[in-house]
């Protein structure tokens, strides 16, 4: 049985005409601002408005340790969670820096991070449990502990609706948590796992024949789970489901996503499988180096707005992103059309 419903429409395509006349007929060729017309396209229907407005925008970091940190299938120590989510509190992480010069909110979600951090400004203790179990020898989170997560998640992302934010990033940060995601896109994917694992924060090759055996080793244990609330359940780390449940809790509100990398992707995939309306809210903002990123996005039929190369996760490519939707909904609100400039349209 599923924890709960979440009530996500499909944005009415009774405004797609007027916006599409609204877009073609700027001072531009048809097609000519290429990506950004659809886009803006998008976000007018997402709000049922031909002058969209982007409000408050915020990242939400969200973050967890993983019980299977510790057999190796990281290149980093499971220590580094805390102290990372120390160096975003300080502002000094790459998605502070970017969120800072975007003019984004930020807030940090503890979701299950092994370490008491007290009560700080800008994070958010909402921590299920200190880390999840190791899922090569039992299901990383018990049902309570999954539902738990799906919930507080939905519950931030309608206090940040309720705040007046209508475009959210979402971003993470958990050792261990890149082969997480591996497993979810195995299972809700249908790809092969081989294909879906990559070197992470940064295996040599030693580690990733490692790092493969060990998911493989989980699968034996936990099967190839279809079901997105058995697969979190047997692999999700608590800071996916919690990002899980936002994604859904915003899309229920109306408002916009903004979808980073391979880690934030895992946790599309569980909340698509559970509500796929959620798509149309989704902006994919790039694609990243980790080889089942693509895999996702194709999955999800999406395509990204840029590839950098990046895969430092932490929402950094969410962020980068934003420019180009405030672009998309600038053009369509200031730009002008050939009518109100005077400019002759193509002749007939």
């Amino acid at each position: 049985m599923r924890p709960m419903t979440y009530a996500i429409a499909r944005p009415d395509q009774a405004l797609a005409p007027a916006l599409q006349q609204r877009i073609d007929t700027k001072t531009k060729p048809l097609g000519a601002l290429g990506r950004l017309e659809p886009l803006a396209r998008q976000i007018g229907l997402i709000q049922q408005t031909l002058s969209p407005e982007l409000r408050r925008p915020h990242m939400l970091v969200f973050a967890g340790d993983h019980g299977a940190a510790k057999a190796g299938v990281s290149a980093y120590p499971q220590d580094v969670t805390w102290q990372m989510v120390e160096n975003f509190l300080a502002g000094g992480a790459a998605i502070n820096v970017f969120a800072r010069q975007m003019g984004m909110g930020l807030t940090v979600v503890d979701a299950g991070v092994a370490h008491d951090f007290g009560n700080r400004p800008g994070l958010i203790d909402a921590k299920v449990a200190p880390g999840t179990a190791n899922y090569l020898e039992e299901p990383a989170l018990t049902v309570a502990q999954r539902d738990a997560a799906l919930a507080r998640g939905r519950e931030l992302a309608r206090g940040l609706a309720a705040d007046g934010c209508n475009v959210v990033g979402f971003g993470e940060m958990g050792i261990g948590n890149t082969a997480a995601a591996s497993l979810l896109t195995h299972c809700l994917t249908g790809a092969e796992l081989d294909v879906v694992i990559g070197r992470g924060t940064g295996l040599d090759d030693a580690g990733m024949a490692r790092k493969r055996a060990l998911l493989a080793k989980a699968v034996a244990r936990g099967g190839r789970r279809g079901d997105p609330l058995e697969a979190l359940t047997e692999y999700g780390g608590l800071e996916i489901a919690m990002m899980a449940g936002a994604m859904l809790g915003a899309a229920e509100a109306g408002m916009l996503l903004l979808i980073d990398g391979f880690i934030v992707t895992s946790a599309l995939l569980v909340a698509y499988e559970i509500a796929p309306a959620i798509i149309d809210y989704c902006v994919f903002a790039h694609r990243s180096e980790e080889p089942g990123h693509a895999v996702q996005l194709a999955h999800l039929g999406a395509a990204p707005l840029v590839q950098l190369d990046l895969r430092l996760g932490e929402g950094t490519g969410a962020a980068l992103a934003f420019p180009l939707v405030q672009a998309a909904v600038n053009f369509l609100n200031q730009m002008a059309s050939f009518e109100s400039a005077g400019v002759s349209g193509k002749d007939a």
